[in-house]
């Protein structure tokens, strides 16, 4: 009798494993088959990011060419378009909240874990850089406000006025009927994120912006929050998210497809199954909104993928940089 419950037992086991491995199977039918040739070399160094940033990657580039650390090179990268006044999305001439306050968020993350991140942070160019300066010179993760504002005083940065003429002139254009209706890829491409591998294969990144146009006064989004807009494992990989930072929070995205490739998935698999978690949510209203994932692992395999077509990313690799756009779950 004990034999054959035992037999019973090891058969309903075997037919449950049959069952789970043909559900898998079934669930990522869809997904980009993605060959991987274990024989294939690492490629790096390698600099990634959201959107068409090439000034951006390329100076990122630059400092990895010479021998620089990742961390450096996503910094240096991201400080770029933070200074750039014609970028309404990110640093100075960002569009502002509703009250007309320019507000940035960003965040970093080193090979070792590290990570520094500021929050609702006025007047100051470059967030990135006191983020680094929140990993390198406090206990802390996380500085929001006027606290991190005179953090960033006192490691000596400059208090600049955010808010540009143009910038104020269509924040003023916008209060004429003060509609918050985010228009995708324009509103929702607010965030510069990117990730970096150096030459000896260490990985970190960073993510910046000046959140949705016209916001609420005092809301976060996903950006310069440690697993949601930014998330790197240096022995697995890493992953940026951009679009609708609501949406990225409550799939916790980017640690998802770290996860995901803790798993085995490939960057581009773990990319559309998190895309996936967003527009499976019950009641989701996806059509409206923009959501756009970058991931690497650590050999240097890249995946990006978003909710809307016109998405599109940014690479350092093999000696050149390029923009390619990139696949989505709504056609073009």
């Amino acid at each position: 009798m004990k034999r054959r419950k035992f037999i019973k037992a090891s058969s309903l086991s075997g037919a449950a494993l049959l069952v789970a491995s043909t559900a898998n199977a079934c669930q990522d039918k869809n997904q980009t088959e993605v060959k991987k040739d274990p024989e294939a070399k690492p490629s790096f160094p390698l600099a990634i990011a959201t959107w068409n940033v090439e000034r951006s990657v390329s100076t990122a580039s630059e400092v990895l060419k010479k021998g620089g650390s990742a961390l450096d090179a996503v910094v240096e990268g991201c400080k770029i378009e933070e200074a750039d006044p014609k970028n309404i999305t990110v640093g100075l001439g960002g569009l502002p909240d509703r009250d007309g306050n320019v507000t940035l968020d960003s965040c970093v993350m080193d090979n070792k874990g590290n990570c520094g991140s500021v929050v609702y942070l006025q007047n100051i160019v470059h967030p990135v850089e006191v983020a680094r300066k929140v990993m390198e010179e406090t206990p802390h993760v996380m500085l929001a406000g006027k606290g991190a504002e005179q953090f960033a005083y006192e490691m000596g940065f400059k208090k600049t006025d955010l808010l540009t003429e143009e910038s104020k002139k269509a924040w003023e254009k916008w209060k004429v009927e003060s509609k918050y209706d985010p228009i995708i890829n324009i509103e929702n491409h607010d965030t510069i994120g990117m990730i970096a591998i150096d030459n000896d294969g260490q990985l970190s990144g960073a993510c910046t912006t000046s959140g949705l146009a016209y916001k609420m006064g005092g809301r976060v989004g996903d950006s310069p929050i440690i697993g949601f807009g930014l998330f790197v494992d240096n022995e697995i990989g890493g992953a940026v998210a951009t679009g609708l930072g609501e949406e990225v929070v409550k799939t916790v995205g980017s640690f998802l497809i770290v996860e995901l490739m803790r798993q085995g998935k490939s960057p581009q698999q773990a990319c559309e199954e998190a895309i996936k978690r967003i527009v499976e949510k019950p009641n989701s209203n996806f059509k409206d909104f923009q959501v756009g994932y970058v991931a690497t692992n650590k050999r240097g395999e890249i995946g990006y993928y978003s909710i809307h077509p016109n998405f599109s990313i940014t690479i350092y690799r093999d000696g050149k940089v390029e923009n390619l756009k990139s696949k989505s779950h709504i056609s073009a």
